[in-house]
């Protein structure tokens, strides 16, 4: 079976879970050519703002694709979620000539990630000429934290 006949099948039969894993591969897709981002930004529906000087937020819903077999967020998602959210704090701080990478991040989870949607907040703590450093906070609709992450960024010019 060719994977367009995989997907039609889905479609066809597959249970509503399933669909929702087609229709965030294909929001992946979409975002990563609208605005050149990472696929998982695009799985996890990323679309973040400043709330306030030197704090950026994400918003998500959380989805089938991010649980795991206990029906809790995956702490690799509340990972990527952190590092999403300080790297991008990070890289809209930058002048347009360099961009950030993560170099090294800690991730304490404090509570299972349950609810409908997760708001992650970063905020820098240090922003020099090659490192940076920033705090992420991560919770649910209700405001239990679910997971604190502090991150250390290279700073890197971009070539050509």
């Amino acid at each position: 079976m060719t994977w367009e006949e995989e997907w039609q099948e889905i479609l066809t039969n597959g249970t509503d879970e399933e669909k929702e894993i087609l229709r965030l591969a294909t929001a992946a897709i979409r975002q990563k050519r609208e605005r050149q981002s990472a696929y998982p930004s695009g799985f996890l529906g990323l679309k973040g703002e400043f709330v306030e000087k030197g704090v950026y937020q994400f918003r998500i819903p959380i989805t089938p694709y991010m649980l795991n077999r206990g029906g809790v967020v995956h702490g690799g998602i509340l990972a990527t979620l952190a590092d999403s959210t300080m790297g991008s704090l990070i890289n809209k701080s930058l002048p347009e000539n360099a961009f950030a990478v993560t170099v090294e991040m800690k991730v304490n989870y404090v509570r299972p990630g349950t609810g409908t949607e997760l708001i992650s907040r970063a905020s820098l703590i240090r922003l020099g000429h090659t490192l940076a450093v920033a705090e992420c906070r991560i919770a649910n609709e209700k405001g239990s934290e679910i997971a604190v992450a502090i991150g250390t960024f290279s700073i890197q010019s971009r070539r050509g």
